[in-house]
C-alpha cells in the first residue's frame, strides 16, 4: 500500500468516526434546550461525510481501493470514545466536551498526515480539510466554553 493510500485510509477512518460522533450527538441533543447544537453537529457530520467522499474519490482516481473494513469492524470511535458516556444523557456540556476531544483527535491525525511524505495533490487537500477541522474545533471549543 502506498503512503498516500495509508494516509488516506487513516483520515477516512477518522472522518467516519467524526461523522458518526457528530450525528449521534445531534440526535441526542435534538430535543434538548440546545437544539442549536444539534443543528451545528448535523452540519459538521455532513462536512465530515463530504471530506470522506472527497478523499475516497481522490484515491479512486489514483487507482487506490481504500478498504475500511478494519475500522468499521472494530466499531471503536477512537477520537470519540468519551462521547459514548456523554451521550448516555442529554447534557450539552458533556456532549460539547466530548466533541472537543474528538476534534482534538481529528486535528492530531491530520497533523500526522501532513508530516508524512505524500503527493502534492493529497497534501493540498489534507491541508484544506485540516483548516476546516481547525475552524470546527475552535467553534466547538467556543460553544463549550460559553456553556460553562
Amino acid at each position: 500500500m502506498s503512503q498516500d493510500a495509508r494516509v488516506t485510509k487513516d483520515l477516512m477512518e477518522t472522518l467516519a468516526d467524526g461523522r458518526k460522533g457528530f450525528s449521534d450527538a445531534a440526535e441526542k441533543l435534538a430535543d434538548s434546550n440546545r437544539s442549536d447544537l444539534a443543528s451545528k453537529f448535523r452540519e459538521l457530520s455532513e462536512q465530515r461525510a463530504g471530506f470522506h467522499a472527497e478523499l475516497e474519490t481522490m484515491a479512486a482516481a489514483y487507482g487506490d481501493d481504500i478498504d475500511e473494513d478494519g475500522s468499521v469492524g472494530a466499531a471503536v470511535h477512537r477520537g470519540w470514545m468519551s462521547l459514548k458516556d456523554a451521550l448516555s444523557g442529554s447534557d450539552p456540556d458533556g456532549v460539547l466536551d466530548a466533541a472537543e476531544q474528538g476534534e482534538d483527535h481529528a486535528l492530531s491525525e491530520y497533523k500526522d498526515a501532513l508530516d508524512k511524505d505524500i503527493s502534492a495533490d493529497l497534501k493540498t487537500t489534507v491541508q484544506r480539510q485540516y483548516s476546516a477541522i481547525q475552524t470546527a474545533h475552535d467553534e466547538v471549543k467556543r460553544l463549550r466554553d460559553s456553556t460553562s
